[in-house]
């Protein structure tokens, strides 16, 4: 058995995991289960968002440690189910190591793309369904659609103009969302500055971070929570800078 080879492939699917948003606990006990399955006793694995380390000992009593350092990263549903669906199938059938990686390749290519349009219509459809529940209407709806195309343009367009920087991305897209339901609503088309701009903002609120945030706190994994934590509170301070530019640019107008 090469026992190098197994503890990347561990290290890979742990970072795959990571990357798309797994809680620490489904990481660190996805590759305790992929090692002990290859009949590596007592593996040890320590993960945070931003990294990972992984320590088995092998039959001949040779300890092997490997490190993976993790980017900046969000939320991909179908990819953490593929990876989290690959790691049960290979617990289940142990195949050899060749195999394991050839089907850990097939997973690296994303099973379905979707088109710029479709992602674009879908920040703009988003908060118009959020206006109902804060008591707005339909035109409400309708300007919650226009400014939420116009935080998904900003998004999806703008990346050159406004950079990779979560914060200063964040920032510029609520005051643009900001800015463009005020001057809606100025405009005659809405009715509640108020009920639109929470609505469009609403597309940026970090939830599935903070929620994984909170379930890690509990779950004992401290310092993963609150590093996810300082990152959902960033992004939230980002939203109410963004929108306070944003209405101060549309007084000055």
């Amino acid at each position: 058995m090469d026992y190098d080879r197994l503890l990347n492939i561990a290290a890979e699917l742990g970072c795959r995991l990571m990357f798309s948003g797994a809680e620490i606990y489904r990481v660190e006990e996805s590759m305790i289960r992929l090692l002990r399955a290859y009949h590596l006793e007592s593996p040890e694995v320590f993960a945070i968002p931003s990294c990972i380390i992984v320590s088995v000992t092998t039959p001949a009593g040779h300890p092997i440690t490997k490190m993976r350092r993790i980017p900046s990263h969000g939320t991909d549903i179908e990819q953490l189910e593929r990876h989290n669906g690959l790691c049960r199938s290979l617990c289940a059938e142990t195949p050899p190591l060749e195999e394991v990686q050839a089907r850990l390749d097939a997973l690296e290519k994303p099973a379905h793309q979707f088109f710029s349009w479709q992602v674009l219509l879908g920040y703009g459809v988003a908060p118009a369904f959020f206006t109902p529940l804060f008591g707005g209407g339909v035109r409400d709806a309708l300007c919650a659609l226009i400014g939420g195309l116009g935080v998904g343009a900003c998004l999806l367009y703008g990346r050159r103009l406004i950079g990779a920087n979560t914060f200063f991305r964040t920032a510029v897209c609520s005051a643009v969302g900001s800015l463009i339901s005020l001057l809606l609503v100025r405009l005659g088309l809405g009715r509640s500055v108020d009920i639109v701009t929470i609505s469009v903002l609403m597309v940026l609120v970090p939830g599935v971070a903070l929620t994984n945030a909170m379930r890690e706190i509990m779950a004992g994994d401290t310092i993963s929570g609150l590093s996810r934590t300082a990152d959902a509170i960033l992004v939230a301070a980002a939203i109410a800078l963004g929108s306070a530019v944003g209405f101060s640019i549309s007084r000055i107008l």
